[in-house]
């Protein structure tokens, strides 16, 4: 009687620690499939990014408030992060003047990675769609006004989280977040 009893709590304790797993992160939607033109004047496809773990943001260069803050952010994901199948996605919503030159010397100024980040822009009516209605971010319909959070997204293309650029945690919870997703595709 006296094992049984040990064993009990034993059991417990074992059953406990399996329960201290995280759940996996939920999923918002997937990714359709778009196509722009990145930093370096060429044609960027979505597909690029299949089979990569993401993040993604929407910003533009010569912008007096967050992005400067929010592509500092990226940089510091890119440097944590690291890993051969991690991609850093930057949208301008400022397609006008955010010309692929423009995106260049704005990418090296905040040393991106040209493998991994890309910087994209295109018509504004396809740069509003992507953000109101896939990422389910801000309307960015002509004017500059846009969302200020980042977007994780998983090999499958789905949307597994969003993070805002001014929660004084953002990093922590997106660099750990997106190694959970990592450990998942794994």
């Amino acid at each position: 009687m006296a094992s049984w009893c040990w064993t009990v709590p034993a059991l417990s304790l074992v059953l406990l620690a399996g329960c201290s797993t995280k759940p996996p992160l939920p999923t918002y939607g997937t990714v359709s499939e778009f196509s722009l033109i990145d930093q370096a004047g060429a044609k960027f496809s979505s597909t690029a990014l299949d089979k990569h773990v993401w993040i993604a943001d929407f910003i533009y260069t010569n912008c007096p408030g967050p992005c400067p803050r929010m592509s500092s952010q990226m940089f510091q994901a890119q440097k944590a992060l690291g890993a051969d199948n991690i991609r850093f996605v930057s949208f301008t919503v400022d397609p006008e003047r955010d010309t692929p030159p423009v995106l260049t010397a704005y990418a090296k100024h905040f040393e991106a990675d040209p493998a991994k980040w890309f910087f994209l822009t295109g018509d504004i009516a396809t740069i509003n769609h992507l953000s109101r209605d896939v990422f389910r971010l801000a309307s960015t319909d002509g004017g500059l006004e846009h969302s200020t959070r980042f977007v994780l997204i998983d090999a499958q293309g789905r949307i597994r989280g969003f993070y805002s650029s001014l929660d004084k945690d953002v990093m922590p919870n997106l660099i750990g977040d997106t190694q959970r997703v990592l450990k998942e595709q794994s």
